[in-house]
């Protein structure tokens, strides 16, 4: 069985210092909608936002379980915007 090393973890940061992690197969297409208010419902009318930080390729479950990691670690999400 071949794994599927297709995700993506991002953080975007918004001019109010407000960051956002999520995943995506294509960050940049994910962003548009994030702007474009078609994104998660935290992200609406709290832009404009650009990616400040990427990470991957990962397979889809572990893409999640960076996600969670990153959002659930404040100090982490905090330097790995910092790059």
């Amino acid at each position: 069985m071949c794994q599927d090393l297709a995700w993506y973890v991002y953080i975007l940061g918004s001019p109010q210092n407000i960051t956002y992690v999520g995943i995506a197969k294509n960050p940049t297409a994910r962003l548009t909608q994030h702007n474009a208010g078609k994104g998660a419902r935290f992200t609406r009318g709290r832009g404009p936002w650009t990616v400040i930080h990427e990470e991957g390729p990962f397979t889809h479950a572990d893409a999640l379980r960076r996600e969670r990691h990153v959002k659930q670690n404040r100090a982490l999400r905090r330097r790995l915007a910092q790059k």
